[in-house]
């Protein structure tokens, strides 16, 4: 069973950073696709960042720039470093994975093709 646990939201003035952290356990991360995604009070959630495990990424036009996802596979651990935050950031932050591999970077970003998900962290950015 696939266990996803988020950390390292909060809240934070604009132009500030965060780093997300991502626990995963119970797969092999060299055949899962792991992503971001957020989700703000009335809303849908939406892909921020993902990456495959051949190490190719896909943003969301809206972080390009901004936002950096990476993971470690040693660790078991996806992270997401957040720059130069915005008050439209603020959502809650969710973890994915996927068990595919050869996702299009326009597919990394569609919440339907994940089937893991963690509980989520806060993000607050205020300004």
């Amino acid at each position: 069973q696939v266990q996803l646990v988020e950390s390292g939201g909060g809240s934070v003035q604009a132009g500030g950073s965060l780093r997300l952290s991502c626990a995963a356990s119970g797969y092999t991360a060299s055949t899962y696709s792991m992503g971001w995604f957020r989700q703000a009070p009335g809303t849908e959630r939406e892909g921020v960042a993902a990456i495959r495990s051949d190490g190719i990424s896909s943003y969301a036009d809206s972080v390009k720039g901004r936002f950096t996802v990476s993971q470690d596979n040693a660790k078991n651990t996806l992270y997401l470093q957040m720059n130069s935050l915005k008050p439209e950031d603020t959502a809650m932050y969710y973890c994915a994975a996927v068990p595919r591999t050869a996702l299009s970077t326009w597919g990394l970003l569609r919440r339907e093709y994940y089937n893991y998900w963690g509980q989520g962290t806060q993000v607050t950015v205020s300004s």
